[in-house]
């Protein structure tokens, strides 16, 4: 390393005309300069200047070396103004994970429009329930919602997501009307694989909390097909109020006992590390935090129950 600055010296040195101005341009004492050249002259063991009281001259050996310096010197410039580039606006490849539930229109809706205003953005999204590997494979940010374990981790808090307890207007004609917990526990459910098992947790008017135990009939590894399991009238599930909001104003999903209310899960948006973020991800963030904790209409995002940590992540 300490050889590449000695040549990136050198090139300046040949450019300004003397060491002198050389090192008026490098901050640096002419005889600071000097000394550099001359060990450089050491290590390779040629000479590299002719030099006068007048002028310096270069040899044939440094002119070559001047040459290659040279692209050192440009390269290094070029290298300084990506990094700028790409600490100062959003350019490159947006990497972001995130669970299949988002891979609808809500995710379109907020990064659409950054995309659109900056056209030296690209975007690769990742859409798996399991938890990627942030580090290994490259991402830049993260959606993730529930309880987050330790790590090495940055996760921002950006809101909660209100849970309902929902069917299909089929299953609900077959299994009559339902006025209570209580009748929850002899119903079909369909849940994903990674909640916790048999264990749902109500919270009701005045406070009241009601726990019971339920069997998943059909358990998927992703939200998508626990939805399209309820949508096709097979029993009921869990799902997140503004990934169903459509289905709602449409009839397909059904909220059953809505006076009843499931714990919101919390939503974070997880990156490698907190400092030196690059402008991509900065606007990526203030983008999605925007959109993901926006309500447009329908149900409240804050409706009074308090985050409960230890609601399973996916």
């Amino acid at each position: 390393m300490e050889q590449l600055k000695r040549i990136a010296l050198f090139a300046t040195v040949v450019e300004k005309g003397s060491m002198v101005a050389a090192a008026e341009a490098l901050g640096m004492t002419a005889s600071a300069v000097s000394q550099q050249i001359r060990k450089l002259e050491e290590s390779t063991q040629v000479s590299l200047l002719h030099r006068t009281t007048r002028r310096l001259t270069l040899t044939e050996a440094g002119e070559q070396l001047y040459q290659s310096g040279r692209q050192i010197v440009q390269l290094a410039e070029q290298a300084e103004q990506r990094l700028a580039e790409l600490r100062d606006a959003p350019v490159g490849e947006l990497r972001i994970a995130a669970p299949v539930g988002f891979s609808g229109h809500l995710v379109t809706d907020a990064l659409a429009p950054l995309l659109r205003a900056h056209p030296q953005l690209s975007l690769r999204l990742f859409f798996q329930d399991e938890q990627i590997d942030l580090i290994e494979q490259r991402i830049d940010l993260a959606i993730r919602v529930g309880a987050l374990e330790d790590s090495s981790l940055v996760a921002r808090y950006i809101g909660d997501w209100p849970m309902l307890l929902c069917a299909a207007p089929a299953y609900l004609a077959r299994c009559g009307a339902i006025d209570s917990p209580e009748q929850l526990s002899g119903l079909d459910w369909l849940r994903l694989a990674h909640e916790r098992g048999g264990q749902l947790t109500l919270h009701g008017p005045g406070g009241v909390v009601q726990r019971l135990r339920v069997e998943g009939r059909v358990v998927c590894n992703n939200i998508l097909s626990v939805r399209q399991f309820t949508l096709a009238g097979m029993g009921l599930s869990l799902q997140p109020e503004p990934e169903i909001r459509e289905l709602l104003v449409r009839g397909e999903l059904l909220a059953v006992l809505p006076q009843w209310r499931p714990a919101a899960i919390g939503l974070h948006l997880v990156t490698p590390r907190r400092d030196a973020q690059p402008a991509k991800v900065r606007y990526a963030i203030e983008a999605l935090r925007r959109a993901l904790v926006a309500d447009p209409g329908g149900l409240p995002y804050k409706d009074g129950i308090a985050r409960q940590q230890g609601t399973p992540a996916r």
